[in-house]
């Protein structure tokens, strides 16, 4: 008698059957899922370049807007950085984002932009796409756990994003509450105690190992979420083969079945 026959036998209903059969024991007590946002969630590059594209066109601009991207999103950690050495004062992402975009107009020598141009050009961040299965996997989700960003973005950006793609958070939780950037401590542990649980309660999921490494460190349960088209061809995105977190999923809609949802 196979095991998932054997379960319907001693009388476990359906689901039960079927999150067993999966390994979905390894996330028993699970109350809460929290989500890395960029890279995890939306699509970040696709997303720039896509708009930089367009907005390039109509401004006689001929630059990669690829690069454009990346050479943004280089820039993120070594800003966090400084403001985890005390270099810079506690500043949220959206003020980080906008002194690497004065940076950036200088090297790709985009010149006589208004003010409210590179403001909404900065606010770029806060019109980023999901994966196409970003939204009903979370909306699965959210049938059966609490779910939230626990992501670097400032809070107006994620309700922005939330607003602007659809996606179906309970709340919005992250490192501003916290006045740490992940993978700080009080990042992940802030967000934990917000939704009144334990660490053990909480799953953090995402598509980037050094994440889930610093969440399981801290006490809490992991998911990883494949995004292999995360940074194009430049660079390769992370993997993880079964075991090497508690749930290892090759996309949203992966993860709610693998979740029993």
């Amino acid at each position: 008698m196979i095991r998932r026959e054997f379960l319907t036998s001693v009388g476990l209903g359906a689901t039960t059957v079927s999150l067993l059969a999966q390994g979905g024991g390894a996330m028993d007590g699970v109350k809460a899922l929290i989500f890395d946002t960029f890279g995890t969630v939306v699509d970040w590059r696709g997303s720039i370049a896509a708009e930089g594209t367009a907005w390039g066109k109509a401004k006689g601009l001929d630059i990669d807007w690829a690069m454009f991207a990346d050479r943004w999103r280089a820039g993120y950690q070594p800003a966090m950085d400084k403001v985890r050495r005390g270099e810079l004062p506690w500043t949220n992402l959206d003020g980080l984002h906008r002194m690497l975009l004065e940076q950036l107009l200088k090297e790709f020598r985009i010149e006589g932009l208004s003010e409210e141009e590179k403001e909404n050009w900065n606010r770029v961040w806060h019109r980023l796409k999901p994966w196409p299965d970003s939204v009903p996997g979370l909306t699965r989700l959210k049938k059966r756990y609490t779910i939230a960003p626990c992501s670097n973005g400032n809070v107006a950006l994620l309700n922005d994003m939330a607003k602007h793609s659809g996606l179906p958070w309970d709340l919005i939780l992250g490192a501003e509450l916290a006045r740490h950037y992940k993978p700080d401590r009080e990042a992940y542990l802030t967000s934990v105690s917000l939704l009144g649980l334990k660490p053990k309660e909480v799953a953090m999921c995402a598509a980037h190992s050094a994440d889930l490494n610093a969440a399981r460190g801290f006490g809490l349960r992991t998911a990883f979420i494949h995004r292999p088209h995360e940074y194009g061809p430049r660079r390769q995105a992370d993997s993880a083969k079964p075991g090497d977190f508690d749930v290892v999923s090759e996309s949203m809609l992966d993860l709610a079945g693998k979740m029993g949802a």
